[in-house]
């Protein structure tokens, strides 16, 4: 069932608020509101309705701390448990994962950096995806909070899914809604000889859903290329040769540029993105540099995708998200 969110208005430039786009078909930085201040409705429906139009938006040189981000991301939706925190997010506040130049997953299942990355990648195209889709109920939003960030380097780059999917050929598109992909937590994984705990997890805990590969977005309207190559593991009734090959044409088609926005962090910059529609990439092109990443994430609570036919994905393992452990919906 679909959590309440912010009711979308049609004009985000009111009350102070400044919405510049920043790419023609993704992308705005918002400024003139003070995100540490209790945002009225007005101003929030209206950040709300820049998300959903530009499907990812940023803010800069804003000063919040664990509190107040949880308290920012409660005026949007309902904030969920990551299920998969590090020792380095607060235990006072579950709701935040913190990513310390992402070594937090790493460290917790006794690899160094070097080892988890070359395990987890078996594809060049491998580190582009949207959160947590395995679980049947994919978060809907995320807002990522910068406390440190190198000089230079460390950008992160978002596509836009729905104009993805509205730049494929007729014929295309109708096989893109024809399919559907399961999603696999640590698809492609390469165990390390003898114990591994991460291996061992998987094996022990799956999660696994099957997601439409054509989405449509439930407050838009839009259908969005659902395509995750950081946890599809194949798509239904195809073999894992064609799965591969569509699979890489899915993704080329939804990474082009034109249907890009990159955006360089700062301390204090904000991005907060729709889930549902976009997929992002985090550059890993700061191995060099003695300057740290520290960046921190709220996810909101998501509903069970549907396809163009209205048919829904199923779980095959693992428990939704939204389980009676997370927050309660958010206030109106």
């Amino acid at each position: 069932m679909a959590l309440p969110r912010r009711r979308a208005v049609t004009d985000p430039t009111i009350a102070g608020l400044v919405v510049r786009p920043m790419a023609t078909r993704i992308g705005a930085e918002i400024s003139g509101v003070d995100l540490s201040d209790p945002l009225d409705d007005e101003v929030a429906d209206a950040i709300w309705s820049a998300v959903l139009r530009w499907k990812v938006v940023f803010f800069r040189e804003q000063h919040l701390d664990h509190a107040g981000h949880v308290a920012l991301a409660r005026r949007f939706g309902a904030p969920i448990l990551s299920p998969s925190r590090g020792d380095a997010s607060p235990a006072a506040f579950p709701q935040v994962q913190s990513m310390v130049d992402r070594l937090e997953l790493a460290e917790r299942y006794g690899q160094d950096r070097a080892q988890w990355l070359d395990r987890r990648r078996h594809t060049l195209l491998r580190d582009w995806h949207s959160d947590l889709t395995p679980w049947i109920d994919p978060p809907a939003a995320t807002m990522l909070r910068a406390e440190a960030a190198p000089p230079y380097g460390g950008d992160t780059t978002w596509a836009n899914l729905a104009a993805a999917y509205a730049g494929l050929s007729e014929p295309l598109r109708r096989l893109a809604e024809s399919l559907r992909a399961e999603h696999r937590r640590g698809v492609g994984y390469l165990p390390l000889p003898g114990h591994d705990a991460y291996a061992q997890e998987l094996q022990e805990r799956p999660v696994v859903s099957i997601h439409p590969l054509v989405r449509v977005h439930p407050e838009t309207g839009e259908r969005v290329l659902l395509v995750n190559p950081y946890y599809v593991e194949r798509f239904v009734e195809l073999s894992r040769a064609e799965s591969r090959a569509l699979l890489e044409l899915f993704v080329d088609q939804a990474t082009r540029p034109e249907y890009t926005v990159r955006f360089p962090w700062e301390p204090g910059s904000i991005a907060f993105w729709d889930n549902r529609a976009t997929i992002h990439l985090a550059a890993q092109d700061r191995d060099h540099l003695d300057s740290p990443r520290i960046l921190h994430r709220v996810m909101l609570a998501g509903d069970v995708p549907v396809g163009v036919d209205g048919t829904p994905s199923t779980a095959v393992a693992g428990a939704p998200l939204t389980e009676p452990k997370d927050e309660l919906a958010a206030p109106r």
